[in-house]
């Protein structure tokens, strides 16, 4: 089998509602990973691509997280209405979405909100 032309991780990590991170899947459901593959699955000409449920990507503060190999380009916020932008525009075209795009100065921040991209998020 050849190799996959992307591999999309979606943090489906669960936490209480209280917790200070946050959680990028806070009601279980695992809807922006069923939005993704229902999107990539309506295509008519796609790529090699695998949608994957993963836990915890480590970027709590801005879920919910995906991040998409080999290009290593990380989203954050995501909602429902994203989705179709990242299938034409990321995985089909090779583009990063900027509005969507987590900073690498932001990755791994670990509780401390990353000013740039909150204001990327806001405008």
């Amino acid at each position: 089998m050849p190799a996959f032309d992307c591999h999309v991780f979606v943090c489906c990590n669960q936490r209480r509602a209280d917790h200070p991170r946050g959680c990028c899947d806070p009601q279980g459901s695992r809807a922006l990973l069923a939005a993704l593959k229902e999107e990539l699955a309506g295509q008519e000409k796609r790529p090699r691509v695998r949608i994957n449920l993963a836990g915890c990507l480590d970027q709590c503060e801005y879920g919910p997280a995906l991040v998409i190999y080999p290009q290593g380009i990380w989203y954050g916020r995501l909602r429902r209405e994203d989705v179709p932008r990242i299938v034409q525009r990321t995985i089909l075209r090779g583009e990063v979405i900027p509005e969507l795009a987590i900073p690498p100065e932001c990755l791994g921040s670990r509780g401390e909100i990353c000013w740039s991209f909150r204001r990327q998020q806001e405008s």
